[in-house]
């Protein structure tokens, strides 16, 4: 009988189900693991007890309840709505006309695309891609794809060439006919159905009917079908870039094929819209990006193409843009690129700035063309081999909505701090002179996505040098190829024995030669766009736990004129050492016990202990001490070393005073209690 069946686990189970499907928010991919597992232990249960029949039984009523309760799952946000015919993705048939005239009336936009039609006849001439994988990624093979087909579809549409067609047709059945598109690690299929998707859709009309039946299973198979597979998509829960990029790119799979398989193409937009929020809220309250500026370039941009496509093919975005700080987030980004057009490059980042096409859709929704002023800096000064590399280049022609870039005035604020879990002060003296001081420090976590160790860290420019600089990232493959576990977050994480990663290199503070602690969070508790005091305060004591008592620090630009860093601290109630660093690829020559001078391309930097009196300036090597890390040639470390009493109350302050500077008198800093609060 049924009731000497063990069904503990499976009473368990079914409460934890009908708990989740009550929840409508919530995806339906977790439920189909859920009731695998429920399956699982019911039928172990009932087969330990010989009861096989009622076993098959309840297999069979169970997954019949996993069909009627998946609409309960998932709210059906797009109802009836019939999407455009082919093309329907980003471009509709006959929008060529719009960026004909954007590029008839300015000759920048002519330029730009005069290098995509360029680079497209270069791709006509490369062999068709091979599944080539990389470690543990397929990702480069995949990226090029994208950027191969974009071009190549965006070429033909706007040229009518068959040499186009025909080389997309060629690609997309090289890239159908892989293995699979690596759905171990799954941004690759991610990106690979994305590109598969573009060229498809943006095609369809010319491709061979051959060619169509065999790509569209391929987005079938190879792309839709694996993100069912739980082992592939806990990407749905994530908060950072894979939920971003994995949505975008598997609902381009499902509107590309949605006239096929109309029911799971819209499961899977209908996911989309439900579980990338997830990682939207983190630009909440204003619009802050917590993984930095590189991982904004994707995470963000791949955010855009996947509202771009649903506002394109439904007509609406579904209030996607309306999440807590996500249009504001063009500012962040604007205003974390200095005079020297180069980003402040904190987490996992490159050191160099790159033409965002985002920026653009992000323009026409804010109404404001000043968020393009780096954008346009770019256009204008950047040869044109710089930025077709970017796999997503030919949507800024779709994003440019006719903005003249001669019209493009720079912005009026000066100042910019963000709030979340990446806290962030940007400042600068003007956006038009390229000798201007430019200021950013970040408060935050350890803890975050691809973070590195460097709370109340700090970058500084002034007379055209970067003086303070970040290391920024390191490629992962030259890790992970030396066995290195790179995204552990525990503070034990093999990550934190990489050189760049950690407080040591970093423009803060190292306290007893420990590592910051990564659990904790730094906010920025004051900050004054005042243009005679621009500052920011960052209460660091989380990250310093166990350490020390209080740690605060303040950055400021005085007078327009040159830079303060004052750390107030209060120690435990033992003698405490604290390391202030500075990395920089000036040359530094120590001129003084609490004086170093800066030298870097003719211009000059003076780096000013004013407190604590008793100093020695000291240098340290930037050569690292493993044989996986990257070497890191032309920079050093600056600062000075200090041991505090038990039970005191400290200041450490720091002037940098650029050349233009040098005569000019160096004010008293107030505690930072009374710098001006917002």
């Amino acid at each position: 009988m049924l009731r000497r069946c063990d069904l503990s686990s499976l009473s368990y189970f079914l409460n934890e189900y009908f708990c989740f499907i009550s929840t409508t928010t919530c995806p339906i991919i977790p439920i189909f693991d859920l009731v695998l597992r429920l399956i699982n232990v019911a039928t172990t249960s009932l087969q330990k007890h010989h009861c096989r029949m009622k076993a098959n039984i309840l297999f069979v009523n169970i997954f019949l309840l996993l069909i009627s309760s998946s609409t309960i799952a998932q709210v059906d946000r797009i109802g009836a709505t019939k999407l455009p015919d082919h093309p329907r993705i980003l471009m509709l048939k006959g929008e060529e006309a719009v960026i004909k005239k954007t590029i008839g009336a300015d000759q920048t936009w002519t330029k730009v695309q005069q290098a995509i039609i360029t680079e497209s006849d270069n791709i006509v001439n490369l062999a068709p891609l091979e599944r080539i994988q990389i470690g543990r990624r397929l990702l480069s093979v995949s990226r090029e794809a994208l950027r191969r087909l974009f071009f190549l579809s965006y070429a033909y549409r706007m040229t009518l060439q068959e040499k186009y067609l025909q080389r997309a047709d060629k690609e997309l059945l090289a890239i159908s006919a892989f293995s699979d598109w690596n759905p171990s690690h799954f941004l690759d299929v991610a990106e690979m159905t994305m590109a598969v998707a573009i060229g498809y859709d943006w095609l369809y009309n010319n491709l061979p009917q051959s060619s169509k039946t065999i790509i569209k299973e391929a987005i079938l198979k190879k792309g839709i079908e694996p993100s069912l597979d739980s082992k592939n998509n806990s990407w749905l829960q994530a908060e950072h870039n894979w939920n971003q990029v994995c949505n975008a790119g598997i609902a381009y799979g499902a509107m590309a094929i949605y006239e096929d398989h109309p029911e799971l193409a819209k499961q899977i937009i209908n996911r989309a819209i439900e579980t990338v929020v997830l990682a939207m809220k983190d630009y909440g309250p204003d619009g802050v990006y917590p993984e930095g500026y590189g991982y904004w370039g994707y995470g963000t941009s791949f955010n855009v193409m996947l509202i771009s496509a649903l506002e394109k093919g439904f007509g609406k975005d579904f209030d996607l843009s309306k999440m807590p700080g996500f249009l504001n987030t063009a500012r962040f980004l604007e205003n974390m690129t200095g005079p020297s057009g180069n980003p402040f490059n904190y987490s996992d980042a490159g050191s160099k700035g790159e033409l965002q096409p985002a920026m653009f859709w992000f323009a026409s929704k804010v109404k404001d063309p000043s968020v393009l002023w780096v954008e346009r800096s770019h256009l204008l000064k950047d040869e044109p081999k710089t930025y077709v590399k970017d796999r997503l280049l030919p949507a800024i022609m779709l994003w440019s909505n006719g903005v003249g870039i001669n019209s493009i005035s720079a912005p009026k604020s000066t100042m910019w701090v963000g709030h979340g879990k990446n806290p962030v002060a940007l400042m600068r003296t003007s956006w038009t002179d390229s000798n201007a001081i430019y200021v950013a420090a970040k408060g935050g976590s350890v803890s975050i996505n691809h973070a590195h160790m460097d709370v109340g860290s700090f970058i500084m420019e002034a007379d055209g040098v970067r003086w303070a600089m970040d290391f920024g990232m390191q490629g992962y493959e030259s890790l992970e190829s030396k066995g290195i576990q790179l995204f552990g977050r525990t503070q034990d994480a093999q990550r934190w024995t990489v050189f760049r990663l950690t407080n040591l290199v970093h423009n803060t503070l190292t306290i007893n030669n420990q590592h910051q602690r990564v659990t904790g969070h730094a906010p920025i508790t004051s900050s004054s766009d005042k243009p005679s005091f621009m500052n920011a305060v960052i209460d660091m004591t989380e990250v310093y736990k166990g350490s020390i008592a209080q740690a605060n620090r303040g950055i400021s630009i005085v007078d327009k004129s040159y830079v303060v860093v004052r750390d107030e601290l209060e120690t435990l109630p033992e003698a405490t050492t604290v390391r202030w660093t500075m990395l920089t690829p000036a040359d530094v020559k120590i001129t003084g016990n609490n004086t170093a001078e800066l030298t870097k391309d003719g211009k000059k930097l003076t780096l000013q202990v004013q407190s604590p009196a008793n100093v020695t300036m000291k240098t340290w090597s930037t050569d690292p001490p493993n044989s996986y890390d990257a070497p890191n040639p032309g920079t050093t470390m600056v600062g000075f070393e200090v041991t505090l009493p038990a039970n005191s109350k400290n200041t450490l302050t720091v002037a940098l005073v650029p050349a233009s500077a040098q005569n000019k008198e160096i004010k008293n800093v107030q505690p930072l209690g009374k710098w001006t609060a917002d």
